[in-house]
């Protein structure tokens, strides 16, 4: 478990697996004030370079995430300091601004394992808070280091009720897909699980034709257009996609580069599925998007007048 990225990864995961119980209605913790810690320029700018790859806060939009970092105070650690202990009550979660820290894990059978660490990057602690229970691990600087907390209640109540109010959204929006009717609701729930929200302005440049494809999106609001160039470089729009529609699916089935161009028509608010999780959770929509390969051959017969020209975009 060494390196920041797969704890950050796991420890998203239990969030996931939490919303699937938690009943923000019935959470006590959005009451009382919000919490709001000065910080000066230089501050806020560590902390927001500190949180900008936090996976539990992806689902997070200005608004939030503003009071997140209002919310956030900084700790300053020493060498061999025990940041949490296991067995005691959570009370902070923590982003990790530098420094290296030492996971240690306590059974039955054996007494402070080592089973990973951060280095300068990552976030602990919130475990406890998610599911009112003791700490699971004990968490000792290596070295001095900086950290970022937050508190139980701010954390509830911004953190874990925005990733359940996205997974309902992104349930509602998977729903709608013609394409994901085979899905049980367990397969749609862990598809909205897995889901990144991903905004884009007016003419921006979402997928450009042959670079590597880096997943498939979901519209949940807005329009895109597709367009493919023709030889001589020119650009010819093909199709467009609204609310409810998805694209990118094309280079993930055939393993080859994009195989057009596209651009956001006004503002648009994507859903992105990456690779590694289009090939775990779409196995039973394969056929289905295969299909719809011969329907885009269609339209490339259309814009270019042969079948030959379109082989070269597969």
């Amino acid at each position: 478990m060494v390196g920041d990225k797969n704890a950050e990864e796991a420890n998203f995961g239990n969030v996931q697996v939490f919303a699937e119980h938690y009943d923000p209605a019935e959470d006590e913790d959005d009451e009382g004030p919000k919490v709001v810690h000065p910080k000066s320029d230089e501050q806020r700018e560590r902390l927001s370079q500190a949180v900008r790859n936090i996976l539990l806060f992806k689902s997070l939009d200005g608004l939030q995430m503003k009071e997140v970092i209002d919310a956030m105070f900084e700790r300053k650690v020493k060498a061999g300091e025990t940041v949490i202990k296991q067995g005691d009550d959570g009370d902070n979660f923590y982003v990790i601004q530098n420094g290296t820290y030492n996971i240690f894990v306590s059974t039955d059978t054996e007494k402070n394992k080592l089973v990973g660490k951060y280095e300068n990057s990552g976030s602990f602690g919130e475990l406890a808070l998610m599911y009112n229970m003791p700490r699971a691990a004990t968490i000792t600087a290596v070295s001095e280091g900086s950290l970022w907390a937050m508190n139980r209640q701010t954390f509830r109540r911004i953190v874990l009720k925005s990733a359940f109010k996205k997974r309902k959204e992104y349930e509602t929006l998977l729903e709608r897909v013609p394409m994901l009717k085979s899905l049980n609701h367990y397969e749609r729930m862990n598809l909205a699980d897995a889901l990144t929200p991903r905004s884009f302005a007016d003419g921006e440049l979402i997928i450009k034709q042959g670079d590597e494809a880096d997943g498939m999106y979901f519209l949940e609001d807005g329009m895109v257009r597709i367009v493919v160039k023709k030889n001589g470089g020119t650009e010819m729009e093909v199709s467009r996609v609204s609310k409810g529609g998805y694209f990118g699916e094309l280079a993930l089935l055939t393993k080859k580069p994009r195989a057009a161009t596209v651009y956001a028509v006004g503002a648009v608010k994507l859903a992105l599925l990456d690779v590694s999780a289009f090939e775990r959770l779409l196995g039973p929509c394969k056929e289905i998007m295969m299909r719809n390969i011969d329907q885009y051959e269609e339209q490339m017969v259309q814009a270019f007048g042969s079948k030959a020209n379109v082989s070269d975009l597969r």
